[in-house]
């Protein structure tokens, strides 16, 4: 039987692993938990950014450029809408839009949110298995020095610029893991988590009870690679919500963050001086280059993490 690995996903760095890690193990192999804090209901339809983005990219369908979306993208539906509603600074392009009525329909059917992206993905070519995090709704909010808002309104319409004080993961006290998530963790040969903000990103997977405890509890080892590198995000805000929590804006402070249930922890060549109290912390540091910047560099990493999983 092929090994079977399970990866905690974000939205775009996650994206650009799995499309590397696809080419290196066999997709149908993989299983995806991707992060739902982000959804969000416009327009009367429920959108999905990170289990579409990630589903997307897996169907070969997603924007290398913006890096979400679907390519070759039109914006007809949204420039119309713009007559009606002044509520159009979340860009739905025309493809886009097909995923989220199809979506919206079957929830609104009585369908989980499993069985709908279990639907959404095969519907798109897509092999690997990918789970929302929870079948119940969990909303990501953040209290910043704008007031509080919802993430997308601070990271969409706000461009992520107002200073982060605190983050709340609204519902997910109430949440349970969905159909698959636990057995996927408990059964799996490996586990990784992928390159992506550890507050917002994966943080609201962690907040659904039982989900930290399988990492914890599970056989398989426990791989995580830095969205850090060298002090900065690859993409997106993290480093400066990381230093407006109070933490620091380093590898080191990623890895402190996820020590609980973490074996190795995979940073960039820039931090080398890290890996060390990386070690510290109880868990094997690999050093390589994780800047995913072509296929090659995400093929490259995607080895590395495989190695070190069974080394």
């Amino acid at each position: 039987m092929a090994s079977r690995t399970t990866v905690l996903a974000g939205g775009i760095g996650a994206a650009r692993f799995l499309e590397g890690l696809v080419r290196v193990v066999a997709a149908d192999t993989v299983t995806v938990i991707g992060n739902t804090g982000d959804d969000l209901e416009l327009h009367g339809l429920t959108v999905c950014p990170d289990l579409d983005t990630v589903t997307y990219t897996l169907a070969g369908l997603a924007d290398p450029a913006r890096g979400w979306g679907q390519a070759n993208e039109s914006f007809h539906t949204l420039d119309a809408l713009r007559r009606f509603s002044k509520e159009t600074w979340f860009q739905l392009g025309d493809r886009d839009l097909a995923t989220h009525l199809f979506r919206t329909s079957l929830l609104r059917r009585g369908f989980p949110l499993s069985e709908v992206t279990r639907r959404v993905s095969r519907s798109l070519g897509v092999e690997s298995t990918i789970l929302p995090m929870s079948d119940h709704p969990v909303r990501t909010w953040l209290e910043t020095d704008s007031g509080r808002l919802d993430f997308q309104t601070y990271f969409v319409k706000n461009g992520a610029k107002p200073v982060v004080r605190a983050v709340e993961f609204v519902g997910a006290d109430q949440a349970a893991p969905a159909s698959g998530v636990l057995e996927a963790i408990a059964q799996a040969d490996a586990v990784i988590v992928a390159p992506s903000n550890p507050i917002i990103s994966v943080g609201p997977i962690f907040a659904v009870p039982g989900i930290r405890e399988a990492l914890r509890k599970t056989a398989a080892p426990v791989l995580a690679v830095s969205p850090i590198v060298g002090g900065r995000a690859v993409k997106g805000p993290a480093a400066e919500m990381m230093t407006s929590l109070g933490y620091d804006a380093s590898a080191l402070a990623v890895a402190s963050l996820y020590k609980d249930f973490l074996n190795v922890f995979v940073l960039d060549e820039a931090d080398r001086e890290s890996s060390a109290a990386v070690e510290e912390l109880g868990m094997r540091a690999v050093v390589c280059p994780t800047l995913m910047t072509g296929m090659p560099q995400k093929e490259a990493l995607a080895h590395t993490v495989m190695e070190a999983l069974v080394s």
